[in-house]
């Protein structure tokens, strides 16, 4: 190698990464202030049908129902479809005996995942808005109205409801990472939704006009990026509604989280192939948030391998030192970290490192996943 090529490679990777977690979000921020595009929003009374599917949630669902009735403007809900994905319990014989005839149970025998379900359901809904939910989440009282108000918008196809960690009393360091993590997550959807769009909604809660609905592929693993960029491709936004909130609890360990995200990451990897028209900039009319927000968090992993190994190689000056020296604190107190949470314990300091550090891992088994087709698109529970 050349004298250059290893600064380089390290100015690379290290500006990579400064780019994705930080520069992109700086840049999303500036221009949803400078060019913010507001929405016309107003009370409306559009028609809704809630699709729900689930598997195994004699439990969880009836609470989730009578949740829903007793939202405010549930008036407006035409009905809500359950779609019981081959559960083995008492779902389907629970909710078959609900008091309100809105509520429609379809039982499919065949386990298939919730992409298939959807795409069932969808068709024999009769309402203008389709509300996307899922069976744990808590809605907020005012969830259906937050988010048929922005569809008083002719240019709103698709609104994502807020998700909301409750606070726990046994916190840990994981819950402290992932509670960062959301905020940070949040302040991003957020500036793109003022900007232009988001590139894919809270799939816990989110709503749609039901004639931009198109059914897709049955094992895909991210419906609620594949369903809102459906939308946007139409050309209609997808905004991000914080008045409309889901309610759900934090994992409290690394594993569990890591369960979760290492199956959302494959589903990144998977659009990409399912989907090539998303990386034509002149096809995807948020071509920059879909790659900056979405894909090059992927690889992240790459980008930081390459910087420790480099910086390794470059010793000879006091600013590689010192980038190694920073390198390695950050390492040290994600290590700090996961000794704290292996102890049962709660940090705010080292949360944010161990998430970032696990987040990485995860990701780098996800490509792996998604590149030998090693996921499944059925639910995962995972264990404590």
């Amino acid at each position: 190698m050349g004298d250059t090529t290893l600064p380089l490679l390290f100015a690379f990777s290290a500006l990579g990464i400064l780019y994705v977690y930080v520069g992109y979000p700086l840049v999303i921020l500036a221009l949803a202030r400078w060019f913010s595009r507001p929405v016309a929003k107003r009370p409306m009374p559009a028609s809704l049908s809630i699709v729900l599917a689930g598997h195994n949630e004699q439990h969880t669902l009836p609470k989730k129902i009578a949740n829903l009735l007793a939202c405010h403007g549930s008036e407006q809900i035409r009905e809500i479809l359950v779609g019981s994905d081959g559960s083995t319990d008492q779902t389907v014989e629970i909710l078959r005996q609900h008091p309100d005839p809105r509520v429609k149970v379809l039982d499919f025998p065949q386990r298939r995942g919730k992409p298939a379900v959807l795409n069932d359901l969808v068709p024999l809904a009769t309402g203008e808005i389709l509300v996307f939910a899922d069976a744990r989440q808590e809605f907020a009282p005012d969830v259906l109205q937050a988010l048929a108000a922005n569809f008083a918008d002719r240019n709103v196809g698709v609104v994502s409801g807020e998700l909301v960690f409750r606070q726990s009393s046994d916190s840990s360091v994981a819950a402290e990472g992932i509670g960062f993590y959301w905020r940070y997550e949040k302040l991003i959807r957020k500036s793109e939704s003022q900007f232009q769009s988001v590139p894919g909604a809270t799939g816990a809660c989110y709503a749609m006009r039901r004639k931009l609905f198109q059914p897709i592929p049955a094992n895909t693993l991210l419906d609620d990026v594949a369903i809102p960029m459906q939308a946007i491709m139409q050309g209609y936004r997808c905004i991000f509604e914080p008045q409309a909130i889901a309610y759900d609890t934090p994992s409290k360990s690394t594993r569990q989280e890591s369960v979760r995200k290492r199956r959302t990451i494959a589903g990144v990897a998977q659009l990409v192939w399912q989907q090539p028209a998303w990386l034509l900039p002149w096809k995807n009319p948020i071509w920059f948030e879909y790659v900056s927000h979405k894909l090059l968090r992927l690889v992240s992993p790459l980008l930081l391998l390459v910087a420790l190994i480099t910086n390794l190689l470059l010793l000879g000056s006091f600013w590689f030192q010192l980038a190694l020296l920073l390198q390695a604190l950050f390492y040290s107190a994600a290590g700090l970290g996961w000794m704290l949470q292996s102890r049962g314990k709660s940090s705010r300091l080292f949360g944010p490192c161990v998430m970032f550090l696990s987040l990485n891992i995860t990701t780098a088994f996800a490509l792996y996943d998604a590149a030998c087709s090693r996921y499944r698109v059925t639910w995962q529970k995972a264990a404590g």
